[in-house]
């Protein structure tokens, strides 16, 4: 017979039940990822991940803990059995929630759930347009069966709550309780040493996979939520002011007027298109898959072909920033996030004003998504065009106006724009859930062949934009930059720390271009980060603002590229690649003569950019 006293450990012990078998369902649904990993890992994962569910484990029992104790003051008049049951069931709720939804947000995105959903919550049907491929059958039906699950664990493991047995006071009842709750610090805090459990510490093993499984996500969606407002540095690898030295060396300036100069006049207009998740896997000219970005690849002969540039993250909020503010990412927020951040940062549109130039965003979708929208009107845009703006037989895809109508619309407001102005288009098509208005070109229902579908349909109605525009009296003084806002897994599945997720196309192209400078091929290793240094070079205009960008097209400056993922970061440069994972403090993925001096150098990048975020 179970005694009243048990209750409480029953309960605890039921929460870490119910973890680990979260954790084997995490596991079952990413088999993909198992054959990678070393024998032996799948067990020592569930060992090291029950530091982190014992933790969650004891923030879960808290409050059915505190009314165990005030329910065995206040005697048998106290409903405790229905105090104690609803804050579990609850919690049981939204702990499955968590579960499922993490199954296919770490299948998409590479990393587990954290507070990174929540900058989407005042856009829900973007939300789930962008959640548009996911099985929600199998999802529905695997939360069904967790909580029905996790009822039978409760129902068997610690049942109804027994009386108090005879003679046994309400005082000591009360003491016993109190001892209880008072044992939870340790699981709480993760054992007795004097910093509390982290992430780094369910980190075991060189594979990215199996650490990241060993994580509990109900812990780390609720650590995520807590570092929200942190105001310290996460990553101090060395002294700050070694960090920004050593960065500073990275952004020296050559020899002054040494720009090579692609134009041929001083102030064109330029259009700059952004391309979502356009990846160098599929752009034949950069060595990709050839026949899916036909009008990208006949360019490669009008234009100026950069064929060596990397995203600077992997979201577009993200790369929005880093193509306009020339600013890097941050592993595991964005600073877009922050309206008071943002307005302190230079922007391509406010600079470009200050010498004339007027100005027009255009995209298809919501603006309010990941809080672009204040992000641009901090930037001063003259006129934004998004989805309210068009009809409503235009929204016709489940994130807006597809591309197509998307250009034609500036293709029409191109004949009345005041010249010269900067125009910035932002595609969407070829986002998830892949859904595009042409019939299928790539035979085949796997999403790899959806996406390729959905970049070949934009390529192709950029290339209608092109044809006309070149019919236009603007386009003689006008310069086209496209670039895409950031890779992709697909295809191949690109493991989330991968260089070849995060190598996209950057073109110049227009009529405003010398004839000299078409057919110009640069190899020079950059980031998105560089993209405004370089424009505002080539229109004679001062970037000393953007500390974070150099001019691609300057002599004697340090190539170098450096992306964020969650938790980690990646450094290319002509002689070696590595990715580092800040959490296990430890190199994901490098090549053979990665030296220290490198790894010191690519850590303070993260430091110090990071550093710059927090003080913006």
């Amino acid at each position: 017979m179970r005694n009243r006293f048990t209750f409480q450990p029953r309960l605890f012990c039921f929460w870490l039940a119910y973890f680990i078998l979260a954790r084997l369902l995490f596991l079952g649904y990413q088999a993909d990822h198992l054959s990678g990993l070393a024998a032996g890992t799948i067990p020592r994962l569930l060992w090291y991940g029950l530091r982190l569910d014992a933790s969650a484990a004891a923030y879960l029992c808290l409050l059915p803990f505190v009314i165990f104790l005030l329910g065995s003051l206040a005697g048998p008049r106290f409903p405790m059995e229905k105090l104690l049951r609803f804050p579990t069931a609850v919690a049981g709720v939204v702990v499955s929630f968590m579960v499922v939804s993490d199954l296919e947000l770490y299948r998409a995105w590479g990393f587990r759930l954290d507070a990174t959903p929540l900058q989407y919550l005042n856009t829900p049907s973007e939300m789930l347009a962008s959640a548009g491929a996911a099985p929600w059958a199998l999802l529905l039906a695997l939360f069904a069966g967790l909580l029905l699950l996790a009822w039978l664990l409760y129902t068997k493991g610690v049942g109804r709550l027994p009386a108090l047995p005879e003679g046994f006071g309400r005082g000591r009842a009360a003491l016993v309780s109190l001892l209880y709750l008072l044992l939870l610090i340790v699981p709480l805090r993760g054992g007795v040493q004097q910093i509390p459990v982290n992430q780094s510490d369910v980190y075991f093993s060189p594979q990215p996979f199996a650490n990241h499984a060993a994580l509990n996500v109900a812990w780390n969606v609720v650590n995520a939520l807590a570092q929200q407002g942190a105001t310290a540095n996460p990553y101090p690898y060395m002294a700050d002011t070694t960090a920004r030295r050593l960065v500073q060396q990275l952004y020296l300036p050559a020899s002054p007027d040494s720009t090579v100069a692609l134009l041929r006049v001083q102030r064109p207009n330029v259009l700059f298109i952004i391309l979502e998740s356009f990846t160098s896997k599929l752009v034949g000219s950069l060595g990709g898959e050839r026949g899916i970005t036909p009008t990208l690849d006949s360019l490669q002969s009008s234009s100026v072909l950069f064929t060596n540039i990397y995203a600077a993250g992997d979201r577009s909020q993200k790369g929005l920033v880093s193509l306009l503010s020339g600013y890097p990412n941050q592993p595991n927020t964005s600073i877009i996030k922050y309206p008071r951040k943002t307005e302190q940062l230079p922007q391509l549109n406010r600079s470009l004003q200050a010498a004339g130039y007027a100005s027009h965003y255009y995209y298809g979708g919501e603006l309010a998504f990941a809080n672009m929208k204040s992000y641009l009107v901090a930037g001063g845009y003259d006129h934004i065009t998004e989805r309210a703006d068009f009809h409503a037989r235009e929204q016709n895809s489940k994130w807006g106006a597809h591309d197509h109508i998307l250009f034609r619309r500036v293709l029409a407001d191109l004949r009345t724009q005041q010249q010269p102005f900067f125009v910035t288009a932002f595609t969407l098509s070829s986002h998830e859930p892949f859904d595009v208005p042409m019939p299928t070109r790539f035979k085949g229902s796997s999403e790899a062949d959806q996406f390729r579908n959905s970049v070949y349909y934009t390529d192709h109605a950029l290339g209608q934009f092109l044809r006309q525009a070149r019919q236009q009296p603007w386009w003689n003084n006008t310069l086209i930059v496209l670039v895409a806002d950031h890779g992709h897994a697909l295809p191949g599945n690109s493991p989330n720390h991968d260089p070849a997720k995060f190598r996209i196309p950057l073109l110049f192209t227009g009529g405003a271009l010398l004839p000299a400078a078409r057919d110009l091929i640069v190899p020079e290793l950059g980031s998105q980060t560089d993209v405004a240094a370089t424009l505002l070079a080539q229109l004679h205009l001062p970037a000393t603002g953007y500390t974070f960008s150099r001019n691609l097209l300057e002599p004697g400056t340090k190539p170098f590229a450096f992306y964020c993922f969650t938790d980690g970061f990646g450094l290319v440069t002509p002689a070696n690649t590595f990715t580092y994972d800040n959490a296990a403090r430890q190199f994901i993925s490098k090549t053979d003569s990665v030296t220290s001096a490198q790894l010191r150098l690519g850590q303070a990048y993260q430091q110090a950019s990071f550093d710059d975020f927090l003080h913006r």
